[in-house]
């Protein structure tokens, strides 16, 4: 083939040298604008991992590279005047200039063709100049080629929130070094690292708004490294910060990081009559935030699996080889990406975190991708697991008024302690409420009691039972329960006395109203299908048809409705407390009554409880207002949420935050944070613990406790959640019904043995030992007699 490649940088020079590698009779052309040797980056880092692949892909190149790297394991996070390490990351850090000489020497050795100083203004006109069978174009984020056929690539671009700066100094750090420092114009962040022998980068991030109001936009290049200096003179040991960007004026170095997602990354263009692809690679198909230091990594990456992909499909034709790549490396990037956007959030939000203590601080930091977990760290670093587990033991059980345990171990964060009000729970992790369809007129029964009884011995310190609804219209299903009769209040009270006769885990009752998602099938004869016959009238803040065409009309309610249902809120609410409940949630989520009036998809209510987010919550917080007068005020109500309707013009995390200032400043202890099922037209990004960043942002800027909830299924997820204080309590629900003893069995596998058991199970153990010792006895009382002897004396007793 005839290969053209316009932009010179990671990507088409490592592309070029593996497609010439692979076939030496490639005619490959570089066309890069730059002269030769020359760029204006400092150090790029990669993980040992990506050696890896660049050793499997070309060792020669590999060997250059390895022979250039400065080599880390540690990570320093320095905040509030204290340093935390961390260690075995596995890093590596070469000079990008460094880099791109390697490969630009390698392509040479190969005889691919380098062409520098060369603005390429129309692909096109090139492909033609070189008769092209192939182009790459990777020119790089601002990609004229990608601008060029924007209607086929379909680019999302988004500008994100930070200001940055890239400088280098001679400073040497020792680690991989995050240093925060706050101003009176708010926090700014170093990210340093050591590259070579004798130099280091040093990227100053900032929010846009603190960067004006510090001024740098107003000032020169040469002051705002002066205002820099002086910021992390401490860090820099008397050395100097230095630009490599002196042909930009004033302010224009300090840039906001483009995140860049391209639907598609192959156009094909008709030259000649030839069919001709143009595939974008690198930054010009996708960025991923410097704060995880991946994007030269996913341009390495990139130029692998293409050229794997000729290597593999080149036989079938182009079509075959392109439709393979982008399927498989457009999955391996979105990962990377995930992680990186949570990564560079984490650090456009470092306010939100300023209040936490330097190891939690840290650790939050470590963890901010939510692809690096707490067995991951323990992997990497088990002294520093160890100790900040014991760290963070000593403040939950001093939170809780209690003495740290001796353990033989170090107590994973899920199994420490927590105090709401007056209730200590056991440990962080609470069954969720699940609706089980299988009371009988509201009442509930042998299931529940088997249900319910069965979590709690299974060794959550919560156990939260499905929505229990305050009236017979109430309810989702005719199989659902309720608390709107004497019946019920018995059948609950029976429930709650067996989980506090038999465990020590506390039982919570979830209160709702379900709204227009009401009389409606069990699960398993139709979900939200209506009832064949039987059913009875709705309410919702606004008329609305759930499923168009299918689901009853609900009505708007009327103020009448409303103090009605506000009253069997209450009586519901006294009828719990009544039952002995330990704890109550509203449930203010997923499209039920009082959801609706929160969502402006289901309000159009023209009265004062529509229109602006605190009229739509007016009627919520009313409810709730009710149900606190007559709660015991020495027991929690948390409210459950949905903090994202996941359709445009729905509630969104920045509107979560606002409603959770809301209930906080009613009265609420705790906020349930869960999402979507609003509205049919949602699209939920699903993920592993999806929806924890709705927990961890209430929790960390409204300052209100929180329950995380959503695709959390190992231990290691509730650990890393609890450790980074993203929430308070984990609720795990899917797979406690697939094993009631779940938080049992996942200490076990920590190797936690210290788990306080089950009564009926500690009992049994005792058993077991009285066995054990009797049979030691016999055996020992029989020595050297016959089995009749020993017979005849088992039979004496």
């Amino acid at each position: 083939m005839n290969i053209l490649c316009i932009g010179g940088g990671p990507a088409g020079l490592y592309f070029s040298l593996l497609m010439k590698k692979q076939n030496p009779a490639h005619q490959i052309t570089i066309v890069e604008r730059n002269r030769a040797y020359d760029t204006f980056g400092w150090g790029v880092v990669f993980s040992d991992q990506t050696l890896g692949n660049l050793v499997n892909a070309d060792e020669q190149t590999a060997r250059s590279i390895l022979q250039s790297f400065n080599h880390w394991d540690d990570i320093d996070t320095h905040f509030k005047g204290q340093v935390v390490t961390s260690g075995g990351h596995g890093f590596c850090g070469i000079g990008r200039k460094r880099l791109l000489n390697i490969l630009q020497e390698r392509c040479e050795e190969l005889d691919v063709k380098l062409v520098f100083e060369t603005d390429v203004t129309d692909d096109q006109t090139l492909a033609l100049e070189y008769d092209a069978d192939l182009v790459i174009a990777c020119d790089g984020l601002n990609s004229r080629v990608r601008t060029r056929y924007e209607q086929s690539y379909q680019p999302d671009i988004d500008t994100r929130k930070c200001r940055f700066v890239w400088l280098g100094t001679k400073k040497l750090f020792s680690a991989f070094t995050f240093a925060f420092e706050e101003t009176e114009h708010g926090w700014f962040q170093a990210h340093a690292y050591q590259y070579d022998g004798d130099t280091a980068t040093f990227i100053v991030e900032t929010p846009e708004e603190t960067w004006l109001k510090a001024g740098i936009d107003k000032m020169s290049q040469e002051e705002a490294i002066a205002f820099c200096e002086n910021l992390f003179a401490k860090y820099l040991d008397g050395n100097a910060l230095m630009s490599n960007a002196t042909h930009l004026r004033g302010s224009a170095n300090w840039i906001k990081f483009p995140r860049i997602i391209c639907k598609n990354w192959v156009h094909w263009n008709q030259l000649n009559g030839k069919r001709v692809p143009v595939v974008l690679m690198g930054d010009a198909a996708h960025t991923a935030h410097f704060s995880i230091g991946s994007g030269t990594k996913l341009a390495l990456e990139d130029a692998i699996e293409l050229a794997r992909s000729f290597e593999k499909h080149g036989e079938q034709g182009m079509d075959t080889v392109l439709e393979a790549y982008q399927d498989l490396r457009s999955i391996e990037v979105l990962k990377i990406q995930s992680a990186a956007r949570n990564s560079m959030e984490w650090f456009e939000n470092v306010q939100r975190y300023t209040a936490m203590e330097a190891p939690q601080f840290a650790y939050s930091m470590l963890t901010r991708s939510q692809r690096l977990s707490h067995e991951n760290l323990r992997v990497r670093d088990a002294a520093y697991v160890r100790s900040f587990e014991h760290w963070i033991a000593e403040q939950a059980y001093a939170k809780a008024g209690l003495p740290v345990p001796k353990t033989k171990t170090a107590i994973p964060p899920m199994l420490t302690p927590y105090k709401l009000r007056d209730v200590a729970l056991k440990n962080r992790i609470a069954v969720s409420p699940m609706a089980q369809y299988s009371a009988t007129d509201g009442v509930a029964g042998d299931y529940h009691l088997v249900h319910l009884g069965s979590r709690a011995m299974g060794g959550a310190g919560l156990v939260f039972a499905e929505m229990t609804c305050v009236s017979a219209d109430a309810r989702i299903t005719p199989a659902c329960p309720g608390l709107y009769a004497p019946e019920h209040t018995q059948a609950w009270k029976r429930i709650v006395d067996f989980v506090h006769a038999n465990t020590d885990a506390k039982i919570a009752v979830q209160l709702g109203h379900a709204g227009a998602k009401g009389s409606t099938c069990v699960a398993w004869e139709g979900t939200d299908q209506p009832l064949k016959e039987g059913n009875w009238s709705l309410v919702s803040a606004s008329e609305q048809q759930y499923l168009p065409g299918i689901s009853q009309v609900a009505s708007a309610a009327t103020v009448t409705d409303m103090r009605r249902i506000q009253n069997d809120f209450v009586q519901a609410t006294r009828a719990a407390a009544e039952a002995g409940f330990d704890w109550l949630e509203l449930h203010c989520a997923h499209g039920y009554l009082l959801s609706s009036f929160i969502s402006p998809l289901t309000n159009q209510r023209e009265d004062a409880y529509g229109g602006s987010l605190e009229n739509r919550c007016r009627y919520p917080l009313e409810v709730f207002a009710a149900i606190r007068a007559v709660w015991p005020a020495d027991k929690p109500i948390s409210v459950r949420i949905s903090a994202h309707d996941w359709v445009e013009g729905g509630i969104t995390p920045d509107d979560a935050v606002a409603i959770a200032m809301l209930f906080k400043a009613a009265g609420a202890d705790m906020i349930d944070c869960s999402s979507g099922q609003v509205s049919k037209q949602e699209k939920p990004v699903y993920g592993r613990m999806f929806q924890t960043p709705f927990a961890d942002r209430i929790r960390n800027e409204a300052q209100i406790p929180t329950i995380a909830v959503g695709a959390i299924f190992e231990a290691d997820h509730a650990n890393s959640i609890i450790a980074a204080g993203r929430a308070d309590l984990c609720a795990i629900a899917r797979p406690h019904l697939a094993d009631p003893a779940w938080t049992l069995h996942e200490a076990a596998k920590l190797g936690f043995n210290d788990m306080p058991w089950p009564r009926q199970y500690v009992a049994g153990k005792l058993q077991l030992e009285r066995n054990l010792e009797r049979d030691r006895q016999v055996a020992a009382a029989s020595a050297g007699l016959t089995p009749q002897q020993v017979a005849a004396k088992l039979l004496e007793g």
